[in-house]
């Protein structure tokens, strides 16, 4: 989230409004980007749950935004398969409320970040993800104000929820790397294409549209966790 804040920033917004739940992390760009813009920029935070009503409504009715990007959800895939009731409840029921409120305030455009493992999903999270899709996609049906579009993407080199800094530190420690299954395939990119590519398409989305983003060729997390071994100076599978 913090690469989508400095490129919204770029955009010479009229007000920026940071909102999270983790105070630290939203604190800390917070302070780079008052150290980079100064008071160029009208920048805000808010500390706030999404599955929190009253404090959602009261955000929403303070800044009454125009553009609310939707980034925020539970993302690890064996935790959410451990705390089902937690990641329906945000992710799920969290999306909802900001949908709702974005009805209700006025807002011009909600833009969802999604992922691939939306598609068929075969966990828990990637279930969440995909309901988030269709409540978006079901409100843009009903044709008010507010426009809604997804864009769907897959994993994010370096992002809170990449699995590379995962197998590094598992390598590091000796091993073993742990594959939910050696069938999974992802798709790969960096931190900064998935920002500009999620506003880009954010822009261009036309009510109801969910982009899926261009990764190129998909990888086998099972072929990448052996190269790392190998690249490691260690010997896989022994």
């Amino acid at each position: 989230r913090r690469v989508l804040f400095r490129s919204l920033a770029k955009m010479e917004p009229k007000t920026l409004v940071l909102l999270d739940i983790y105070e630290n992390g939203v604190y800390d760009i917070q302070q780079e980007l008052k150290i980079q813009y100064g008071n160029k920029l009208d920048l805000q935070v808010e500390i706030c749950s999404i599955t929190n009503n009253m404090a959602l409504n009261k955000v929403f009715k303070l800044y009454k935004p125009n553009i609310v990007i939707m980034a925020a959800a539970h993302k690890h895939v064996p935790l959410m398969e451990h705390n089902v009731i937690e990641a329906v409840d945000n992710n799920v029921f969290g999306t909802l409320n900001t949908v709702l409120m974005a009805e209700k305030w006025g807002v011009d455009r909600v833009h969802m970040v999604s992922t691939d493992k939306a598609v068929n999903p075969t966990n828990v999270m990637g279930a969440t993800k995909r309901m988030c899709e269709m409540i978006c996609m079901s409100h843009a049906s009903l044709n008010g104000h507010t426009t809604f579009s997804a864009t769907r993407f897959g994993n994010v080199l370096g992002s809170a929820g990449s699995v590379i800094p995962l197998f590094k530190k598992q390598i590091a420690n000796g091993g073993p790397i742990t594959l939910t299954d050696k069938r999974i395939i992802r798709y790969f990119m960096t931190i900064p294409e998935a920002s500009q590519l999620v506003l880009h398409s954010a822009a261009i989305a036309e009510n109801g549209q969910l982009m899926v983003l261009d990764m190129g060729q998909p990888v086998k997390i099972y072929d990448l966790a052996v190269n790392m071994i190998d690249m490691a100076g260690f010997r896989p599978n022994i």
